[in-house]
């Protein structure tokens, strides 16, 4: 496919870049390579790898952010610089690619497409160039909207925006948001019933994932809460393990109850606190807690995804601070499945007004809703790009 004038003049601008350092070695198969710029974008892909390498033959080469949790035998790199893509093309010779959210990178889309790898864009919200400086390269959008064979947009904003810069017609479709079809965390049923029968009918909440900055935070909001609900228990994990022992000692020290999960303890009728140490256990923990209060959420930043709890039917409590699950947090808050909290001061009164069995039982039905919407965007991804690898 020639070039027109736009990116011809891009290519020129952008030649040069030096050679990354030796790539891990190309998987056997065919390769599917998928793109995602940031963490938000990455989760649902990971779920599409999943599903793809579930095909015999095939293989999966991730470019996105590092840290991106990946199903067994996929490849992370960080993608190419724009003067590079050449290199990095001819090592990893992709049969097919999926660009995700809209991210338009000129050199490495018109160099895969001049070497006839199909390409598809999902869960596309509008076209973005890296530099916002780019788009004044004449035609430069248009050209690289038109070497996608399909566009999949998340709604018709998003699909006007698309066909307003130029991507055609035909190729814009409206699918919605592919979502990563959160699997439930696991646990051992025997555990699970043997400390649900400990429990019995007092209110739990969990605070998963917590930070040392929101210790005194979380100890405030269970001493206010304790005192319109005396039975309430706390579970609490520590975002670090091996603050455990140091979080037991203190609330022991604020006047609480506390039994420890590393010694064996059980959350019997007085312990007020349960401190748990295990993040392999988080499965266990959302089951028995119909109210979770994200960790982080007041700090830097959500420590663990809130999908996992919404999964398993716990109600989401949350501060201000999203960090790099901002796009679930989202997405929840726009179906009224969490309870925001903008005050750290006022989350005792936030679990207070989760006391209602009902309230909890909204939320927490709401929250499942949304974790367990989306999977049929993936099934359609994941059945074009069959389609499009067999022709």
């Amino acid at each position: 496919m020639a070039y027109p004038l736009g990116l011809k003049l891009y290519l020129l601008a952008h030649r040069g870049d030096a050679a990354p350092d030796a790539p891990p070695p190309r998987p056997e198969g065919r390769l599917v390579w998928l793109h995602a710029p940031d963490a938000d974008a990455a989760r649902p892909l990971a779920e599409l790898a999943r599903r793809i390498m579930d095909e015999p033959g095939y293989a999966v080469m991730i470019t996105g952010p590092s840290g991106t949790a990946l199903p067994d035998g996929a490849v992370l790199v960080p993608p190419p610089a724009e003067g590079a893509v050449k290199p990095f093309l001819d090592h990893w010779k992709p049969d097919l690619a999926v660009f995700s959210d809209g991210e338009l990178r000129p050199a490495l889309l018109g160099e895969a497409s001049s070497r006839g790898v199909p390409m598809m864009l999902v869960d596309a919200r509008a076209p973005v160039l890296p530099h916002s400086r780019d788009a004044w390269w004449p035609g430069l959008t248009r050209a690289l909207l038109s070497r996608f064979a399909h566009i999949l947009t998340l709604d018709e904003a998003s699909a006007r925006a698309f066909r307003r810069w130029g991507a055609p017609a035909d190729v814009v479709k409206i699918a919605g948001r592919m979502e990563e079809g959160t699997r439930p965390l696991p646990c051992t049923e025997a555990e699970r019933a043997e400390l649900a029968r400990l429990i019995a009918t007092r209110p739990v909440w969990l605070a998963a994932g917590l930070t040392a900055a929101e210790e005194e935070i979380v100890i405030a909001a269970h001493r206010s809460a304790l005192r319109l609900s005396h039975r309430l228990l706390l579970i609490v994990v520590p975002e670090d393990p091996e603050r455990a022992t140091g979080l037991a000692e203190h609330l022991e020290a604020e006047g609480f109850t506390v039994a420890r999960r590393a010694f064996d303890e059980e959350p019997d009728a007085e312990a007020e606190v349960y401190v748990a140490d295990n993040p392999a256990e988080y499965g266990l923990w959302y089951r028995l807690a119909p109210i979770c209060f994200l960790g982080g959420t007041f700090s830097g930043g959500a420590v663990r995804d809130p999908m996992e709890a919404a999964s398993l039917g716990s109600a989401i409590l949350h501060g201000p601070k999203p960090g790099p699950y901002g796009g679930a947090i989202s997405r929840l808050a726009a179906a009224k499945a969490t309870l925001p909290v903008a005050q750290a001061r006022v989350l005792g009164d936030a679990l207070g007004d989760l006391m209602s069995p009902d309230r909890v039982a909204w939320l927490a039905q709401a929250a499942w809703g949304v974790a367990s919407d989306g999977t049929e965007v993936t099934d359609r991804v994941l059945a074009l790009v069959e389609r499009m690898m067999d022709e």
